[in-house]
């Protein structure tokens, strides 16, 4: 585990530095000009070169590279060009908003996918297995923002049981409150997910099943929901990690659209109105953060399936 994480985290410098470059030169191939862009196009050229000159977009792009990474690594991230605020306050308040709501969807996400694999895979070959497969098959293959308008349209618009916004309201920012207005967007997201796990989960239960330890079991009469609870689940789990670790970057990501959708203040939509707004700033450092994020759940994600399964060693089974 030491020279697994040592290795890992050799690489984590040469991972930053070619993320910062593809972000860096992703931001510079936007369409339009930053200084006609902030001052609007009623605004003199004079005018749009000097504030690009301010703002140093005139100097060579390998200087303007070099400035703005040294920046970022000490924690100087810039003012936003458009809303005028520290960046660095900005998107962490922003990618607070947005990590609960992914945590919220996670920790749904997890029994629902774990149950149904589970389920699956018991009845392997049989209507329910089928049934399961088919839906998550199909809710996979649906993007969040479809799955997201019908909800919205079933449970908000016709039958007004759950809010149309994640929002809440000022004053009501209790637990229950917020989980509340989170049902919706959570849920969009969770149905998109759910497919991929539980197939990982079913997998599993199947190739648990076949093992000896549970025919061993089985042949000691020990009753079946204990034999499921106590030999199955714990391996079948194990599968699994990967694909929750997978998941969780597409929360990540996919919360950019739900956020848009449920009119939520979070770092996803934030990264599209600073790509709309050419408030380079803001969309650097969202981006930077964000990789950074990914980087981050898929050391853990490895690290958690380590530790369930010992045998594993750089994702080969012993």
């Amino acid at each position: 585990m030491r020279s697994f994480l040592l290795r890992r985290l050799a690489a984590v410098p040469l991972t930053l530095f070619l993320l910062s470059f593809l972000v860096f030169a992703a931001t510079q191939v936007l369409p339009g000009d930053v200084g006609r862009t902030v001052l609007g196009h009623e605004a003199s050229d004079a005018s749009v070169r000097q504030l690009d000159h301010q703002l140093g977009l005139d100097r060579p792009i390998l200087n303007q590279y070099g400035h703005w990474l040294g920046q970022f690594l000490t924690g100087n991230w810039g003012t936003s060009y458009t809303l005028h605020t520290p960046v660095r306050e900005l998107l962490l308040t922003r990618l607070g908003h947005s990590l609960q709501l992914a945590l919220f969807a996670f920790v749904l996400l997890v029994p629902i996918a774990l149950t149904l694999g589970v389920l699956a895979g018991l009845y392997h070959d049989r209507p329910l297995d089928r049934v399961i497969s088919t839906a998550g098959l199909a809710l996979g293959a649906t993007p969040e923002f479809v799955t997201g308008v019908v909800l919205l349209v079933v449970f908000s618009v016709n039958l007004h049981w759950l809010p149309a916004s994640a929002q809440t309201e000022p004053g009501q920012g209790g637990l229950g409150q917020t989980l509340y207005h989170f049902l919706l967007p959570a849920v969009s997201l969770v149905l998109v997910c759910l497919g991929y796990v539980a197939r990982h989960v079913r997998a599993g239960t199947i190739a648990v099943l076949s093992g000896p330890h549970v025919r061993a079991a089985r042949l000691r009469g020990l009753p079946e929901r204990r034999v499921v609870l106590r030999h199955v689940l714990r391996n079948a789990t194990v599968p699994a990690t990967s694909a929750l670790g997978v998941q969780l970057q597409y929360l990540l990501g996919g919360i950019v659209v739900v956020e848009l959708l449920f009119n939520y203040p979070g770092v996803g939509a934030l990264l599209l109105q600073s790509a709309v707004d050419k408030d380079l700033p803001t969309l650097q450092a969202t981006a930077m953060v964000l990789g950074l994020l990914y980087m981050l759940v898929v050391l853990l994600a490895d690290l958690a399936y380590r530790l369930l399964d010992p045998r594993v060693r750089l994702g080969v089974a012993a």
